[in-house]
């Protein structure tokens, strides 16, 4: 477990953060994440050179990397990468930071990445990389898509941080942080450490035809499907006006319950004659 190892480096020493996002490395949301770890941690940014919403977990794999030094501030290490966010991170630790990382930190990403739209997110995707890889990742998201709060999350993100660096993750486990849409309510009620919802996006295609003729083509489109939610859960919170944290478990992926009432039978069925 990475668990006992963490708290010791947080309390022996200035804590190094890998900071990430999906959105890309200008977009105003991982300035603000800079900003609101800057005081507390040595930071080095890893970001895509474009956006890159909705890639998951995904990998460059048929393309070259290409990694270039971008300018924000006098001493401060930012880097762009032309690939995903989970890409960000793998070259990150592997190619351009030098010294341990201790954390790493994705967002302050534009849109809710509450419910099962993790499953989606590059935002996630990152610390789920960081998270394999046996670094600790928190996520951070704001629900509005059009003018995000992210000055309001400025001193949370940084107090939610700080929590974690006196009382590290469980080995395998990220952190999930989404802050309300400030339209629905301007003033935050507090903070909830709660479960992972339902809520998802689905799809919503919108068919189209080239003004020159030829087949149909399709954006795929996004909507909210909206569920009956359990009461303790991240949108239900959300739509209370609260932050929300989930801590969401990837270090085991595997049905133990299925696996042990299904494997005799199983295998009995397919290895028989």
């Amino acid at each position: 477990m990475y668990q006992n190892v963490i708290a010791m480096d947080f309390m022996s020493q200035r804590p190094h953060i890998l900071v990430t996002n999906d959105d890309g490395i200008y977009a105003p949301g991982i300035k603000h994440l800079w900003r609101a770890l800057k005081d507390i941690a040595d930071l080095t940014i890893v970001a895509p050179t474009i956006e890159q919403s909705a890639v998951g977990l995904s990998l460059t794999i048929r393309a070259p990397l290409r990694v270039n030094k971008v300018r924000w501030s006098e001493g401060l290490e930012v880097w762009s990468v032309n690939g995903t966010p989970a890409d960000c991170v793998k070259l990150g630790l592997s190619v351009i930071v030098e010294k341990p990382i201790d954390l790493v930190v994705s967002g302050v990403n534009c849109g809710t990445n509450a419910g099962r739209n993790i499953f989606y997110s590059g935002t996630v995707g990152a610390t789920i990389e960081a998270v394999m890889q046996g670094i600790p990742g928190i996520a951070f998201s704001c629900y509005d898509f059009e003018e995000p709060d992210y000055e309001g999350a400025k001193e949370p993100i940084t107090k939610v941080v700080e929590y974690i660096f006196e009382n590290p993750l469980s080995e395998g486990t990220l952190l999930n942080v989404n802050f309300p849409s400030k339209k629905s309510h301007p003033k935050i009620k507090g903070f909830k450490l709660t479960r992972q919802g339902k809520e998802r996006w689905i799809e919503n295609p919108d068919k189209r035809f080239h003004p020159m003729g030829g087949s149909a083509y399709y954006w795929l489109g996004a909507k909210l499907h909206r569920i009956d939610e359990e009461e303790d859960c991240d949108i239900s919170w959300l739509n209370q006006g609260y932050m929300t944290a989930v801590p969401v478990y990837v270090g085991e992926l595997t049905h133990h319950g299925h696996l042990d009432f299904h494997r005799k039978s199983f295998e009995l069925h397919l290895n028989s004659k």
